[in-house]
């Protein structure tokens, strides 16, 4: 026996929030209590980040002038995703892509401004400090569903008007735009699945051994 594994029901907790992860569009108000959100971003802070170098920074959002702002920032990319997307744009339209204006709390990731004085890690792999950001963002995500609370990533958003929104210094990027809050229910799969606009493909497709497949 494994003298440092979690007992059987502490695993299946871990598993269970791991298989339940939604990206979710739909919310249903509420509020996220202070105590609550301090053990989210606590656990988001507790990623691992090569050579310690802890490039996230968060930004909480509570002026409703500015949440509207970034809607109106994310819609005007759904739009021209739309029109990339040729003859597909009718259906993303159709889609929920974001829960801006219905979530309880709005959170904005972006890299640190301080990031480029960290060369381990990031000398032959430049893009680490992203890696570890989306560590911290998966380690909420985790613990918002745990908590009974769903979250969505918005990736969807012009950098340079979220950045001059937010004054963030011009060497930091915005990564993520996070929707976090009380939830009726959780999708059953992932919702671009039931809506029919991708099918996620199985591990047997993307797994090899001793070079690339």
């Amino acid at each position: 026996m494994n003298q440092h594994a979690f007992s059987g029901a502490e695993r299946e907790a871990v598993y269970r929030a791991i298989a339940e992860r939604r990206d979710m569009r739909h919310f249903s108000g509420g509020t996220v209590p202070d105590e609550t959100l301090a053990r989210l971003l606590a656990a988001a802070h507790a990623a691992p980040s090569v050579g310690l170098m802890q490039p996230w920074r968060f930004i909480r959002v509570l002026d409703p002038r500015l949440r509207t702002a970034i809607h109106a920032i994310v819609e005007a990319e759904r739009v021209r995703t739309a029109e990339a997307l040729g003859e597909r744009s009718d259906d993303f339209m159709r889609l929920k892509v974001e829960g801006v204006l219905d979530c309880a709390e709005l959170l904005v990731v972006a890299l640190g401004d301080d990031r480029e004085r960290h060369v381990f890690g990031r000398r032959t792999m430049p893009r680490m400090d992203l890696a570890s950001a989306a560590c911290a963002i998966q380690n909420l995500w985790l613990a918002a569903r745990a908590e009974g609370l769903g979250m969505g990533w918005v990736s969807l958003f012009e950098p340079d008007e979220l950045r001059s929104l937010l004054t963030m210094p011009d060497d930091a990027d915005p990564v993520a735009v996070l929707c976090l809050g009380p939830v009726e229910s959780f999708y059953d799969r992932p919702m671009l699945e039931e809506q029919g606009w991708a099918t996620a493909r199985p591990l047997s497709e993307l797994l090899s051994v001793d070079g690339w497949a």
